[in-house]
């Protein structure tokens, strides 16, 4: 089942088990993901649908942050509900070990030595972790094996 089926389908099932926070976070993806296709004039795959729910998934990262700092507990257990429900779309997310053991191998393969080589090799990090790891993870891990 394509992922913008599957999305439609839970959308059908919260909205039966009246369940407000997974039927508007749904909606919210379904929105962002019919924009761009109107924007681009074509049928987004499962990739691109991918791309969309991470960047969701880094919004929300970040506006906890903001709600942590606002002191509204509140909101930031209902971003985590909804980043909860948004990771349950993305494929499983990689460990740091993990991630450590992609940018190792990595760095290794193209001679990175100095931070001069950083973008280099989060430019061949990024698209073997899509999907699977966040890119500020993925940077911080970089900067401690370069030097």
């Amino acid at each position: 089942m394509s992922l913008k089926k599957k999305l439609m389908e839970d959308f059908k099932i919260s909205m039966k088990n009246k369940e407000t926070i997974r039927k508007n976070t749904i909606t919210m993806v379904r929105a962002a993901i019919k924009q761009k296709e109107v924007d681009e004039r074509k049928q987004l795959g499962d990739e691109e649908i991918i791309d969309i729910i991470s960047k969701q998934l880094k919004e929300k990262k970040n506006a906890i942050e903001d709600f942590k700092r606002g002191e509204r507990q509140d909101l930031v257990e209902l971003t985590q509900k909804e980043m909860d429900i948004l990771l349950e779309y993305l494929p499983e997310q990689l460990t740091e070990e993990k991630i450590e053991e992609i940018v190792v191998k990595t760095i290794d393969e193209i001679g990175a030595e100095t931070m001069k080589d950083m973008g280099l090799v989060m430019k061949s990090v990024m698209p073997k972790v899509k999907g699977r790891a966040d890119g500020n993870t993925v940077s911080e891990i970089v900067k401690k094996h370069l030097k």
